[in-house]
């Protein structure tokens, strides 16, 4: 399995979870101490520092984990960023650039390499970190709403396309895991609302983000878990706000 965004957060969470379900891992992200802090260690991770932005890079990370395990059969499409608090009139150009560069351009170029892998080597499945802010955005939150919302394009474009040569796609979209992303965004010390006020919101452990991330990358080759959703109980998620 390939995890990108592997340092920290969900990505950390879905690593060592998968270390420990025996599973190989390889670990990539910009920060190569935080990623060595994932990988514990462990003698089944490998850990490839990359900017997925870069595309020469993102070849280098296939090209070592096919060198090191032979074969890539899941791949973790997770590095993501939140991006500025601003609404499409306070976005700046440069803002939108640096936020499309990992969420969106990122996703695609990962994803790619995986497809081409599996393509020659009888199948995979791939597996789309969205965020609820796929389905419904938070205020203020513009560029990773709409980058978010291309994730499920991704999705199910790689899902068809996929067809012919045994390549699933999943998407998860995950409401409040309990990542530094919501200290960013202020769950637990008041994040805006739809209304303009700021509420405290109730998150849960990542860990449960990450057995859900497990049980998809399990499924046998002949099942497709195409979307699911994992919030926290009682979140303003539904009827947002």
């Amino acid at each position: 399995m390939l995890v990108t965004g592997a340092g920290s957060g969900i990505g950390r969470a879905v690593t060592r979870r998968m270390l420990d379900a025996g599973w190989n891992v390889v670990l990539a992200g910009r920060r190569e101490p935080q990623l060595q802090q994932s990988a514990a260690k462990h003698p089944n991770a490998l850990v490839v520092p990359t900017d997925v932005t870069d595309p020469s890079a993102v070849d280098r990370l296939f090209a070592a984990a096919i060198d090191r395990f032979g074969k890539i059969d899941v791949l973790f499409n997770n590095a993501g960023v939140f991006g500025p608090a601003a609404t499409i009139g306070e976005l700046t150009t440069q803002q939108w650039h640096e936020v499309c560069a990992v969420n969106l351009s990122g996703a695609m170029y990962c994803a790619g390499a995986a497809f081409r892998h599996m393509q020659e080597s009888g199948g995979g499945r791939i597996i789309n970190n969205g965020s609820i802010s796929a389905q419904v955005p938070r205020p203020a939150s513009v560029a990773y709403a709409v980058t978010k919302h291309a994730i499920t394009g991704l999705t199910k474009s790689i899902e068809l396309d996929g067809r012919p040569y045994g390549i699933a796609c999943s998407q998860v979209d995950i409401g409040n895991a309990a990542s530094e992303m919501m200290k960013d965004v202020g769950a637990t010390s008041g994040a805006l609302q739809a209304d303009g006020s700021r509420k405290v919101e109730p998150t849960f452990d990542m860990e449960q983000a990450a057995a859900t991330t497990e049980f998809i990358a399990a499924a046998p080759a002949k099942v497709s878990i195409n979307h699911v959703t994992i919030t926290a109980a009682g979140m303003p998620f539904i009827g947002r706000g």
